[in-house]
């Protein structure tokens, strides 16, 4: 498919997210209340909301981000690398103000656009209710308010995968198989996330797990235009 996006424009980027507090009975009794109103149809009858609390952290009310991992290409296509980097820690203000500055300082013009894998549904707006809950002003490219769609600066794989077929779903593990991706799902995967932060205490398992993914969705892109995947020695993590 021809995107007509140049893929140095473009920032590649995954999050992780877990339940704000580490047990059930640290939340709030109002937070509790709602959190139940708020998954009534989610849960099973035979789990109960606390039981269902493990999940939290897909809810940008209830959850927080701990890691947001981002990657760019650089150089031309004949010696093309992709860099990685990440923002995380358990302070969720410093990691979004830290991801703030490189949105506004390098990735801030018009050209550029954002890219994730169910990243309108899930990535972008959770990243960007988080930023108005910690009271830090939205960056240009996660300020949708009065855009048309065809202004929205995001890219995403998983839509771009679905042709249009809105019922759809393709997780990043199945999409990278298919494709010859590399698979970044060799470790762990998202629902045992919550337990390696609060028990492991092991956020650079995390990061290393969220930076495979922004690695695959690059690579999920490059298959998309008909290009070569990245060597492992192309792949610069800084």
């Amino acid at each position: 498919m021809n995107l007509n996006y140049k893929l140095n424009n473009i920032l590649f980027l995954d999050i992780e997210t877990v339940p704000q507090e580490k047990s059930w009975s640290s939340v709030s009794k109002t937070m509790q209340e709602l959190f139940e109103k708020k998954t009534k149809y989610q849960r099973k009858e035979d789990i109960t909301t606390e039981e269902f609390y493990n999940r939290a952290g897909i809810w940008a009310e209830f959850g927080k981000i701990i890691c947001i991992s981002v990657a760019y290409f650089v150089d031309n296509k004949e010696d093309r690398q992709l860099r990685v980097t990440s923002f995380f820690g358990d302070d969720e203000h410093k990691v979004l103000t830290d991801f703030k500055v490189l949105l506004d300082k390098h990735f801030a013009k018009k050209e550029n656009v954002l890219c994730a894998h169910n990243g309108k549904e899930f990535d972008f707006p959770f990243i960007a209710r988080r930023m108005i809950v910690h009271q830090i002003e939205l960056p240009k490219k996660l300020n949708l308010f009065g855009k048309k769609p065809w202004e929205v600066p995001h890219i995403d794989t998983l839509e771009l995968w679905k042709f249009g077929d809105y019922k759809h779903y393709t997780s990043l593990k199945l999409l990278t198989s298919i494709l010859g991706v590399p698979s970044p799902k060799d470790d762990i995967d998202g629902s045992e996330v919550a337990d390696v932060y609060y028990k492991e205490k092991n956020i650079q398992r995390i990061v290393t797990y969220c930076e495979k993914d922004t690695v695959a969705i690059a690579q999920i892109l490059l298959r998309f235009n008909n290009e070569n995947l990245l060597k492992e020695d192309s792949i610069i993590r800084v």
